[in-house]
């Protein structure tokens, strides 16, 4: 099956969401067609071309953005002067009210990816009635479980590239929350004190999470590395601003908020993500909802039998769509 052939936007523009911030978005495929959202991954990634082709273009309506500091979205993450305190769940959250607002769609499909996913959970628990359908893959929700899994307990899989990431740190810093100890050193002043640290992080994101050529090449652009990383580590460091009951998963603990809304999870059967067990908790947790378990795929929504599932899920849901 595979993705949908490239198409260019025939909508774009800058949305001013507050706070000195402006959101990148575009629009492709059919003007009346069923409104999608795509929510890419990090957070901190931005929204690539590759988006556009998992929804039927000549039925979805299918909008793009680039989430706060990251992509062609401004200030970006990157500045050190980009004032960080006003990145957070709850207003990448509003930012979507904004845009659906703007662009003057009723409900929209809800299509995310790793980070995406915990955004696309959290936005539909917050405001179910402007979601039709979740597509979700790389699932996450987003829980301090999992961020000490991926800082952590990985650790104990790869042991060489864990030494080189404890290394960057403190020797006092390194029992604690990774994450944001590592935060603490982007956010230092010393800007040769930011670049080895953003470039240790992202040294072990691609240790631990194989991906294709033009995830890893990204991070050799300083710019690109720098906002990620500091993005990235701003969100695990703070609970990825969930709120109290984190430990335990806010994102799953409120999973029956979802009742009532259809959605698709489909995970890669080697995605390390899988080692706490949360996408088969999400899962039976919410009603209404289906795993699909793609075989020898990992934590990547390009992978071959990934995308043929992700493609049936949105042309399964463009069945119902009456325009």
């Amino acid at each position: 099956m595979g993705v949908y052939p490239e198409i260019e936007p025939y909508d774009h523009g800058m949305l001013d969401v507050g706070d000195g911030n402006r959101v990148y978005w575009e629009v492709c495929g059919n003007p009346r067609g069923k409104p999608a959202v795509m929510l890419h991954g990090g957070p901190g990634s931005g929204c690539g071309a590759w988006y556009r082709r998992y929804c039927d273009p000549a039925v979805y309506r299918i909008v793009l953005l680039d989430q706060r500091g990251c992509g062609r979205s401004t200030p970006r993450a990157s500045d050190y002067e980009t004032d960080m305190s006003v990145n957070t769940t709850a207003h990448v959250i509003r930012d979507l009210e904004l845009l659906r607002g703007h662009l003057g769609i009723e409900r929209w499909l809800v299509w995310g990816v790793s980070w995406g996913s915990v955004l696309g959970l959290r936005y539909a628990q917050t405001h179910p009635d402007a979601v039709s359908e979740l597509v979700l893959t790389g699932v996450a929700t987003g829980s301090n479980p999992e961020v000490a899994m991926l800082t952590k307990g990985l650790g104990k899989i790869f042991p060489e590239a864990f030494e080189r990431f404890l290394a960057e740190l403190p020797e006092g810093e390194r029992d604690g929350n990774l994450a944001a100890a590592y935060n603490r050193l982007i956010e230092s002043p010393d800007p040769e004190m930011r670049a080895r640290a953003a470039r240790a992080w992202t040294d072990w994101e691609t240790a631990i999470v194989p991906a294709p050529p033009r995830s890893v090449e990204r991070y050799e652009d300083p710019a690109f590395r720098m906002g990620f990383a500091r993005t990235v580590t701003h969100y695990f460091g703070n609970d990825h601003f969930l709120g109290e009951g984190n430990d335990e998963g806010v994102v799953l603990r409120d999973a029956p908020l979802l009742k009532g809304i259809p959605g698709t999870l489909v995970q890669g059967s080697l995605d390390l993500g899988n080692l706490l067990g949360i996408v088969w908790r999400l899962h039976h947790a919410w009603p209404g909802s289906e795993l699909v378990v793609v075989d020898d795929a990992g934590h990547n929504a390009g992978a071959p039998g990934v995308v043929d599932v992700l493609v049936a899920a949105t042309d399964k849901y463009a069945e119902s769509w009456a325009g």
